[in-house]
């Protein structure tokens, strides 16, 4: 899987946007949020800051650009498909993973009619995206690596060269290494490793980690 873009901003610190409709307030909350509980949990974070709102509409797609596995969205009392799935729809299609908006509402006593609504949640999403800090997943394998310590410094030495790094070493009759590295590189480097031992090393991969 390819490294891929994330929001910066953490669930205790949203990026904030607000959008005026026709005297209604949209305010958008945006987080980077890893699994579907993070998500649900800022939205109850947001909930609790802005208990006056007239609606707290959400979305999230918690996992790699464009994944429909983890998604979520609620209306939150508006009418039908007009705020959640809509705010949904921009996310996917917004190139950043591991995302949630909330859009808070403070109604201005102009009812937007059901077009107008799906058009104020969107661009309120927009909006916030447009001006959204990023930063980069990196999605990691974890590699066993046993190998004779007549290759260990070859070995060592080709690490740096696939962003391989070191996360634990046993010594016993070979070498035991935990690597750690983007899962993107594993198949350069399983034949770096091979080069660098003259084959006689041998990789298995590890269970990932919470």
């Amino acid at each position: 899987m390819a490294r891929y873009p994330i929001p910066e901003a953490l669930p205790q610190k949203p990026h904030r946007t607000e959008l005026l409709v026709r005297r209604s307030r949209f305010l958008a909350h945006c987080a980077h949020t890893p699994d579907p509980a993070a998500a649900r949990a800022f939205v109850e974070s947001v909930r609790r800051g802005h208990a006056d709102a007239t609606h707290n509409c959400w979305a999230y797609a918690a996992g790699p650009p464009g994944d429909t596995a983890r998604i979520g969205s609620s209306d939150d009392g508006e009418p039908h498909g007009t705020a959640g799935r809509p705010m949904l729809q921009v996310l996917l299609h917004s190139g950043v993973g591991e995302i949630c908006v909330v859009v808070s509402r403070w109604f201005g006593g102009v009812k937007l009619g059901t077009g107008g609504l799906v058009r104020a949640y969107q661009d309120s999403v927009r909006e916030n995206l447009a001006l959204l800090p990023l930063a980069r997943r990196v999605p990691q394998d974890r590699l066993r690596v046993s190998v004779s310590y007549a290759f260990l410094d070859a070995v060592n030495r080709m690490l740096p060269a696939c962003e391989a790094a070191t996360a634990a070493e046993n010594y016993q009759e070979e070498a035991h290494l935990e690597i750690v590295l983007p899962t993107e590189r594993v198949a350069e480097f399983l034949a770096a490793l091979a080069a660098a031992s003259n084959g006689s090393a041998r990789a298995t991969p590890m269970p990932a980690r919470d």
